[in-house]
Order: structure tokens, then C-alpha cells, then sequence
């Protein structure tokens, strides 16, 4: 089954960020159930003919009409699957609007610490490169220049375009 918008529509209803079954697609699950779970990834999933989904891509195609190749939450918040929520985006845009990475060791993204130099310094990956923003003693001082910089040269897919 090629899976539509108007398919979705009849299998799920749509309140607030969730999707509700409109059928009964076996029998542990009953009309009107909470479609999914939540995977490994922190993202809620559905299967739908024996093909899993997640279920922010499938609420994107209900209210668009399409799938795009990404789907990214604005908040971050995974668990937030509200339409207004979610956005179409490229690879790039959605690493700009990503959190922190787990080997980070400042706790601020965009900032490191140059043992040579015992500065912070301040670097942002734009157009498939990096670009060097300074470096300073001070640490807030670099965590403003990230955000700046972050906020002009990412937009509105900056991970600090909300704060």
C-alpha cells in the first residue's frame, strides 16, 4: 500500500500532537487507542502494514500532503509532535538546530577549550566548513559570541533561535 495523506486521515485522527487509530488494526488495539510507542530513539513510532513510521513524519504528511526526507522539531522535543512543531529541513538545517553532542566538555555548543592557548574558542560549522569566531578567557563572553553567531549565520534553524 503507497501510504497518502488521505490514508492517513482514515486510519488516525490528529488531537494536539498525537494520533488516534480510527480502525481497529488487530486485536490488542481498540478505535479511538493512542496510535504507537515510543522507540529506542526517543521517538514515538507506528506500524502500519507491517512498515514502522514515526509518527511526526506521518502527522507532517497528514496536514502537507508529501513526506520530506527530514522532519525536525523546532523545540527539539521529540515528544512534541504538534504540527506547528515540525518543519521541513535539510541535513544541515537540522544540525544546526541539534543539542549538544555527548563528547561535548563546555557544555556550550559551538565552544572548546584550546589546552595550548588555556582559552575558549569558538568555532560554528557554515556552508560545510568551519568558521573561526575568536578565542577568549572568559567563558560566558564565548558562550554569547556562539549564540551570536549561531542565531546570524543559522537563522531560525539556530538551536538558540527560541531562548
Amino acid at each position: 500500500m503507497k501510504l497518502t495523506s488521505e490514508e492517513l486521515k482514515k486510519l488516525f485522527s490528529y488531537v494536539d500532537g498525537k494520533l488516534f487509530w480510527n480502525v481497529r488494526p488487530s486485536k490488542r488495539i481498540r478505535v479511538g487507542d493512542e496510535a504507537g510507542s515510543i522507540s529506542i530513539y526517543g521517538y514515538r513510532q507506528v506500524c502500519i502494514s507491517r512498515k514502522t513510521y514515526f509518527t511526526h513524519r506521518l502527522i507532517f504528511m497528514m496536514f502537507n500532503g508529501y513526506l520530506p526526507k527530514i522532519v525536525d522539531h523546532i523545540d527539539r522535543d521529540t515528544s512534541n509532535n504538534r504540527i506547528e512543531n515540525l518543519r521541513e529541513v535539510s541535513a544541515v538545517q537540522s544540525s544546526y538546530n541539534r543539542g549538544l553532542q555527548s563528547n561535548n566538555t563546555s557544555g556550550i555548543k559551538g565552544v572548546t577549550w584550546h589546552r595550548h592557548y588555556k582559552k575558549w574558542q569558538v568555532q560554528l560549522h557554515i556552508d560545510k566548513k568551519y568558521k573561526y569566531f575568536g578565542s577568549f578567557v572568559d567563558k560566558e563572553l564565548a558562550e554569547l559570541v556562539a549564540i551570536e553567531a549561531s542565531n546570524k549565520y543559522h537563522k531560525e534553524f539556530s538551536c538558540y533561535a527560541r531562548q
